[in-house]
């Protein structure tokens, strides 16, 4: 897999992968960086978009590691959340 270009943006991958998140590349064309899905079946809608250049790297790598922190295995999924 290709490193993210930030390093802030690659420690959040990191630590997403490394709570059971699956990262999954964007393609060639993709204006995406990648997605990150939630490991756990039951949580289909648990997912978030990789940006390759965020306005804010810093603020889109705490985006990332709060939504994985806000996802446990308790946790239903329902579909209005963001």
């Amino acid at each position: 897999m290709k490193e993210h270009p930030d390093k802030h943006i690659r420690a959040a991958i990191r630590y997403a992968v490394s709570k059971g998140w699956i990262f999954v590349p964007g393609g060639h064309s993709a204006h995406c960086y990648g997605r990150l899905k939630c490991g756990i079946p039951e949580h289909r809608l648990h997912m978030m978009s990789v940006w390759s250049t965020p306005g804010s790297p810093q603020n889109h790598a705490r985006q990332i590691i709060r939504k994985v922190d806000s996802c446990f295995p308790g946790k239903p999924c329902s579909p209005e959340e963001p």
